[in-house]
C-alpha cells in the first residue's frame, strides 16, 4: 500500500510550468453565466457522457447500498477530485493525460473485484476512493482543458463545475437507489443475483477500456 501511494504522487504531482487554458467567450461574462455554464458542464459529464465515472459510482453503490455509506464514501471521492481538479486546472501539477484514463479504467476494475471479493465495505475501501478521485479529478480536467477557464473567474469556474460534477454522482446514486438499492437490496439473494453479475459487467467493460486506452 505505502509503494502505492508513492508512485500515485509521483504521477500526480509532475510540475506543470504552463498555466490553464482561457475561455475568452467567457471573458466578459457576469458570475451567474460563468457558473451556470460550468456548473452545466460539469453534470453533463457525468450524465449523459461520462460513463467510466458512472460505472465507478454504481459500483461504489453496490456493495453496501445505504444511504450512510454510499454518502461517507462520496464525500471522500469529492474531496479528492476536488483537490486534483484545482491543482491541475491551476497549473501546479500536469499528470499524463493517456496515463489518467488507463488508472481510472483500472480504479473501476479495482472496485468491481473488491465487491466480487468481499460481502461487506472495510476501512481501507475509503482510502481507496480518496486515492481514486484524486486520479477522476485529474480526469474531470480533460473536460476544462478543451473548453479553458474564464480569467476573471477562475475559482469560481471551477467552484460551478465541481458543484456539477457532484450533482450528477447524487443523480447517479438516487437512480441507483430508487433501482437497486430501495427495491432490491434487502433480498437474500442480493449479493448473488445483484452484486455480482453487475460488478462483472463493470469489470469486463473496465478491463476492454485498459486494453483500449494503453
Amino acid at each position: 500500500m505505502r509503494h502505492c501511494f508513492f508512485l500515485l504522487i509521483l504521477f500526480l504531482f509532475t510540475i506543470n510550468v504552463e498555466g490553464h487554458t482561457i475561455n475568452y467567450a467567457l471573458a466578459d461574462a457576469a458570475n451567474t453565466t460563468v457558473g451556470w455554464y460550468y456548473m452545466q458542464l460539469g453534470f453533463t459529464h457525468i450524465l449523459p457522457y461520462g460513463l467510466d465515472h458512472i460505472l465507478f459510482v454504481v459500483g461504489l453503490f453496490l456493495l453496501q447500498p445505504d444511504a450512510l455509506s454510499v454518502i461517507k464514501q462520496a464525500t471522500v471521492f469529492t474531496v479528492a477530485h476536488c483537490l486534483t481538479l484545482a491543482l491541475t486546472m491551476l497549473g501546479y501539477i500536469q499528470p499524463p493525460r493517456q496515463a489518467v484514463e488507463v488508472v481510472i479504467a483500472l480504479s473501476i476494475l479495482f472496485i468491481a473485484i473488491e465487491n466480487i471479493c468481499l460481502n461487506k465495505i472495510y476501512w481501507w475501501r475509503y482510502l481507496i476512493v480518496f486515492l481514486f478521485g484524486l486520479i477522476h479529478g485529474c480526469g474531470f480536467a480533460t473536460v476544462l482543458h478543451q473548453t479553458g477557464l474564464p480569467p476573471q473567474a477562475t475559482v469560481w469556474a471551477l467552484f460551478a463545475f465541481n458543484v456539477g460534477v457532484e450533482v450528477g454522482q447524487i443523480a447517479v446514486i438516487a437512480i441507483c437507489y430508487m433501482l437497486i438499492g430501495k427495491l432490491l437490496s434487502n433480498k437474500n439473494w442480493y449479493r448473488q443475483k445483484i452484486v455480482v453479475p453487475i460488478s462483472v459487467i463493470i469489470g469486463i467493460v473496465s478491463v476492454y477500456w485498459i486494453i483500449e486506452r494503453i
